[in-house]
């Protein structure tokens, strides 16, 4: 019989309390005092970028429009931009920053697209490095995070500094 490896940071997220509020607006509006605590590393005046609380891989991204939309046609051409335009930025930072060969890059619109949020549209940024896909998912089904999500934070924080936009107090910043 095989050993079982867990992973019971995942089980929190799947039958975990669900909040009433949507996470991405509070996070559009709350002070720069609780950035770390909801892992929200910059935000503009149209998008912000946060850590997932549920990564497949150390440094996972989210670039989120500010405005609870679902759908990319839902934008106007400005907030469009903006968050194209952070989405381009992360991508650069979190590549520098944690020496990714590879990065997968996209939107899962709708639930039966993938979303575990699709009311409020958010894009996708995941590091990849050449032989990053070992035998844990393919045989167990468990991701191996190599680094916890403070620490990620801490160090994506340095990372972007040279993008505009509100920070946790303390974080460098342009």
């Amino acid at each position: 019989m095989k050993t079982p490896l867990w992973a019971p940071w995942r089980m929190e997220y799947i039958v975990g309390p669900k909040p009433d509020a949507c996470v991405f607006c509070e996070m559009a509006e709350v002070t720069p005092a609780r950035f770390r605590e909801l892992l929200v590393v910059v935000r503009q005046p149209h998008a912000f970028v946060c850590l997932n609380k549920y990564p497949f891989a150390s440094g996972h991204l989210l670039v989120t429009p500010r405005r609870h939309v679902s759908d990319l046609s839902a934008l106007a051409d400005d907030e469009y931009r903006a968050l194209m335009e952070l989405l381009r930025d992360s991508a650069a930072c979190l590549r520098a920053s944690v020496r990714a060969t590879a990065l997968n890059v996209g939107f899962n619109l709708g639930s039966a697209a993938g979303a575990g949020i699709a009311e409020h549209l958010h894009g996708h940024v995941v590091p990849r490095w050449d032989g990053d896909t070992n035998f844990m998912p393919v045989l167990t089904d468990v991701r191996v995070m190599p680094q916890h999500l403070d620490a990620t934070f801490s160090h994506l924080e340095h990372a972007f500094a040279a993008i505009a936009g509100e920070r946790a107090p303390g974080a460098p910043g342009p």
